[in-house]
């Protein structure tokens, strides 16, 4: 049975009561807070012989068939790997399966995960079923970035935002699901996932605190000129491109943000406060500007799976960097 997280309790009662259901659901919201499992938990739920009014019933034909991941009348689309496409074959194979009559007599259900890895052409094959799926088939789309899709996909859909579990929820979670963590470390997890608490569970796996402690000293080498933007790039080899790019995009903001308040309060993780207010007296307004849209631009790029050459990128990032400390 898929994991039921309790901010989705009243979103779920939502869902599961409805007396019909839509043929086509857009599940969308911030990456990390369970909108897979959330999908899961309906297509059981839509696919059990005998639900109850709560869930499914985790013993009939239908949920042991799907238990075992041979379910003839459940379909999953995700891409063939990490990171990479859904194609347009792939969008092929799920049409002729939503073509074909249910096998055990009740619905047939399609999951895809995540719609916005469809290229343009995938997403077009996919709109006649999105439009007139046949029979009784209904299509969850789990989407973490719903500005990447096409409009013609959206507007075919009952659009269902998911959503964000408060702070104390998600410390209250991250509790029980890293134990050996102290509370100041799963706060620091929690903010650097941007409140998603399972996309914080998932740093914690990746050794996240250690590269950001390794990208934090490195930055205030190059700072005071002990490192240079080539040793750094290179010894940065091992941390996620994305990474980098959603940490520098954040510092840019908080200077900009220090350099229009004043406020000490808003210069967010303790590790790199003192940089950040350094630079903020130090560099011009529109200098920060500039350097923030060059960030976000390149970090569309990192999104979209551009062929990019990470050392070169990086080095470019980091001596833009190391020219910000000019007196005004």
């Amino acid at each position: 049975m898929a994991e039921a997280y309790p901010w989705q309790d009243s979103l779920w009662q939502q869902l599961a009561g409805r007396k019909q259901h839509a043929h086509a659901y857009l599940l969308h919201g911030p990456a990390g807070i369970g909108k897979r499992a959330l999908a899961e938990r309906l297509m059981a739920s839509l696919l059990c012989q005998r639900p109850t009014a709560h869930d499914a019933c985790g013993e009939c034909k239908s949920c042991l068939l799907l238990k075992a991941g041979s379910h003839p009348d459940n379909y999953i689309l995700e891409p063939e790997e990490a990171e990479k496409a859904i194609k347009v074959d792939q969008v092929r194979d799920l049409v002729s399966f939503v073509v074909q009559t249910s096998q055990m007599g009740g619905r047939k259900v399609v999951l895809i995960e995540p719609v916005e890895s469809m290229n343009v052409n995938a997403a077009n094959a996919l709109l006649k079923s999105l439009e007139e799926p046949s029979g009784d088939t209904v299509l969850l789309l789990v989407s973490h970035q719903t500005s990447r899709l096409l409009p013609t996909i959206k507007s075919r859909c009952v659009q269902q935002a998911c959503p964000l579990p408060s702070e104390a929820m998600s410390l209250a979670w991250l509790a029980k699901a890293l134990p050996d963590c102290a509370e100041e470390e799963r706060i620091e997890l929690l903010t650097l996932a941007a409140g998603s608490p399972l996309a914080a569970v998932n740093l914690q796996a990746q050794g996240v605190r250690e590269q950001r402690a390794l990208v934090v000293d490195g930055v205030k080498k190059l700072l005071k000129q002990q490192q240079s933007p080539t040793q750094l790039a290179e010894g940065w080899n091992a941390i996620p491109l994305l990474l980098l790019f959603d940490w520098f995009c954040d510092w840019s903001s908080l200077i900009l943000r220090y350099q229009l308040t004043q406020d000490e309060e808003g210069l967010g993780l303790a590790d790199m406060r003192k940089v950040v207010q350094y630079l903020a007296q130090k560099t011009s307004q529109d200098k920060v500007l500039g350097i923030q849209d060059w960030i976000l631009a390149q970090r569309q790029k990192v999104m979209s799976k551009a062929n990019l050459n990470r050392v070169l990128l990086l080095e470019a990032l980091l001596v833009q960097w190391a020219s910000l400390p000019t007196q005004k």
